[in-house]
């Protein structure tokens, strides 16, 4: 075994392509070689008896009464005169090596292992990140155009376009970065992986980062609902009785989801418990706004939340965020009606999620008292002191409102 079978060795055993994966492609490149240099028709193949110094070139034809195509076929009578056993059908073969196609075959060799080297780190990096695709990855800021962020994750590069973050998101370079591995793909250049950090994913997996019980699958997270840069709900659950899935999630003083909240930038989160009867979820999903009833239409999978006059501002939310948000968390169409309204002591108004509007909220003067108040408490406030505090009818009260551990 030469040196040349010894480097081949080596390499199948640093880079984990198969031996026999990368002699087929060399044998294919020399015969391509060959046909480039000496003939593009003979029916040629490689074989080698000691490694690069014992290479062959082997012409093949086969054995017919008329020939038809030189390249291909030689007479039976031509086949007799190299052995008397031939007969037609079968295939002549004999060495056609060049003089000086050993240095032809080293560079095509050299030049064929190079490529599968490439294409065996390739595939191993897109391999490892197609199985990785939906988690939390950190990488670098390694350089940004045209608002289009390159991320250094290892190995490769991440990719992460303007439409994957949050508006108000600003990266430098050099800055560490985290992101949701949200596709992988193959390319002429390698594997390309595409980042999000607006993707609902990246909340969940921050969670499972910050709250051990549900890396440990005590707490399930069973929906998320997201407007990145703005709010985001999160329906959490669990068997045990003794754990508080919402507590789990919130930590103590508020500790976990705050550091959720700083890596979204300050991004509102609502943290509600799951149930699988829908009344008690719906009623849950639309907190903080109290709700009076719950009416439910199982073949529409629509329902028509009641709650009271003073809450129905609180309920929809600001542009109708709330009760949109509160329509994907739970998987149900929700109509939302004031007690007037919907027992006939009011005018009958009906709201659809595209037809909010800010003037449909509080005075002014509670919004401005409410921020105020804000900025000069604690970032985490209970919902109750929140709708203390500035009123339960206003929109920016519930805008720095997120659940605290009791």
């Amino acid at each position: 075994m030469n040196e040349f079978m010894n480097a081949i060795d080596d390499l199948v055993k640093e880079k984990g392509i198969t031996r026999e994966l990368l002699m087929d492609a060399i044998e294919s490149a020399l015969v391509a070689a060959y046909k480039k240099n000496y003939g593009t028709s003979q029916n040629v193949r490689v074989v080698f008896e000691d490694g690069m110094e014992g290479i062959e070139v082997l012409m093949r034809k086969d054995v017919v009464e008329e020939v038809e195509d030189e390249f291909t076929q030689i007479s039976l009578e031509d086949a007799l005169e190299i052995d008397p056993r031939y007969q037609v059908g079968d295939v002549v073969e004999y060495q056609v090596t060049p003089q000086n196609f050993g240095r032809i075959a080293a560079q095509t060799a050299k030049q064929v292992v190079v490529q599968k080297i490439r294409e065996a780190e390739r595939g191993m990096v897109f391999d490892n990140y197609i199985e990785r695709q939906g988690d939390l990855i950190t990488g670098t800021v390694q350089r940004i155009s045209n608002e289009t962020i390159f991320v250094n994750i290892g190995n490769t590069e991440g990719i992460l376009v303007a439409g994957e973050r949050a508006r108000g998101e600003r990266f430098r370079v050099n800055d560490r970065i985290k992101a949701y591995i949200m596709d992988v793909r193959k390319s002429a250049k390698g594997p390309q992986v595409f980042l999000s950090r607006t993707h609902p994913g990246f909340v969940e997996r921050l969670f499972e980062l910050e709250v051990p019980e549900i890396e440990d699958g005590i707490v399930e997270i069973k929906s998320i609902a997201r407007e990145a840069g703005s709010r985001t709900k999160i329906a959490v659950y669990t068997e045990d009785e003794d754990v508080d899935p919402v507590g789990a999630c919130v930590g103590t003083g508020g500790s976990r989801v705050r550091n959720v909240v700083d890596e979204l930038f300050g991004e509102k989160i609502d943290i509600t418990t799951w149930d699988d009867d829908p009344h008690v979820l719906i009623k849950n999903v639309l907190s903080p706004a109290k709700v009076e009833e719950v009416l439910i239409d199982e073949e529409e999978k629509a329902a028509t939340v009641i709650v009271p006059d003073y809450q129905l501002s609180l309920a929809i939310g600001k542009e109708g965020q709330n009760v949109r948000l509160a329509a994907r968390l739970c998987g149900w169409k929700i109509d939302i009606k004031s007690h007037s309204q919907y027992y006939g002591e009011g005018e009958d108004e009906y709201y659809d999620d595209d037809e909010y509007f800010d003037d449909e909220y509080a005075e002014d003067e509670y919004i401005e008292e409410a921020e105020e108040d804000a900025k000069a408490g604690d970032d985490i406030v209970t919902e109750t002191e929140a709708e203390t505090e500035a009123g339960s009818e206003t929109e920016e009260t519930v805008e720095e409102a997120v659940y605290e551990n009791a």
